[in-house]
C-alpha cells in the first residue's frame, strides 16, 4: 500500500471521531510530507484556530526530529493552547512499514470543563472544603510500588505538561516538592522518578543537592 492509499484509508475515521468525541474536540489529519500544508482534514469545528492547509505544529515537528513515533504508536493527553482556548490532545503515529506518514490529532477544548471546575472551586471555598493542594493521601491498600508510582505521576500531572516538554526548572521544583512530601524516604523513589521525569538518577541527585546550595 501506497503512503497516499494509506492516508486515504483514514479519512472516515475523522467524521466518525468527532461524532464520537462530542462538539468540544477537533479531530485532524496531518501529512507530514509536507510540513508548510500539513492539515489534510478537519472535523468538529476549528476550536483551535486550525484549518486544512495549515502548517505543522511545533509540537509535531519535535515528535518527527525526536523520532518519539519509533517506540510508541501515540502520545496522550498533552496540553495545548489556541485561539485563546486550552486544550487537552492526543496524537496517533500513523505509519507505513515503520516510516511515519501521517499524524491523526485529536485535540478537545477545556473550556467548559474549566469554568465548571471554578465554580466548583468557588462551592468548595464557600462551604470550608477545600483541603491543601500539596497533602499526602495515604493509600493503605496498595503496595509501596503501586504508592510511589501514582505520588510521581501526580505530580507530574499537576504540571499539566508531557514531561518530554517540561522545561529544566519545572522537573527540578517536581523533584524538591517530592523531597518535601517525604517521597525520597521510599523505597526506589530515585529510579521511579528519574524513569517518569525520563532523566537520569544523577541529576534527579542534582536537583535534591541545588535546593541545599
Amino acid at each position: 500500500m501506497t503512503d497516499k492509499e494509506l492516508l486515504d484509508s483514514y479519512y472516515p475515521l475523522i467524521s466518525f471521531l468527532s461524532k464520537l468525541c462530542g462538539p468540544s474536540c477537533e479531530v485532524l489529519l496531518n501529512d507530514v510530507s509536507r510540513p508548510e500544508s500539513a492539515v489534510v482534514a478537519i472535523a468538529g469545528g476549528c476550536h483551535s484556530g486550525r484549518e486544512i492547509g495549515s502548517p505543522m505544529t511545533d509540537f509535531a515537528r519535535d515528535i518527527i526530529k525526536n523520532k518519539t513515533y519509533q517506540d510508541s504508536d501515540s502520545v496522550s493527553n498533552y496540553t495545548g493552547a489556541g485561539k485563546g482556548k486550552n486544550f487537552v490532545s492526543s496524537t496517533f503515529f500513523i505509519k507505513n512499514e515503520g516510516r511515519l506518514i501521517g499524524l491523526l490529532c485529536i485535540n478537545r477544548d477545556m473550556s467548559v470543563l474549566t469554568q465548571a471546575e471554578a465554580a466548583f472551586e468557588l462551592i468548595k471555598k464557600q462551604y470550608n472544603l477545600v483541603l491543601p493542594s500539596d497533602e499526602v493521601q495515604e493509600v493503605l491498600d496498595a503496595p509501596v510500588s503501586v504508592i510511589l508510582h501514582n505520588m510521581v505521576e501526580a505530580a507530574i500531572n499537576e504540571s499539566c505538561a508531557f514531561p518530554d516538554r517540561l522545561k529544566k526548572s519545572e522537573k527540578e521544583a517536581i523533584v524538591i516538592k517530592l523531597k518535601n512530601q517525604g517521597v525520597l524516604r521510599m523505597k526506589g523513589a530515585v529510579a521511579e522518578i528519574a524513569r517518569q521525569l525520563r532523566i537520569s538518577e544523577p541529576t534527579v541527585y542534582r536537583y535534591i543537592n541545588s535546593e541545599k546550595s
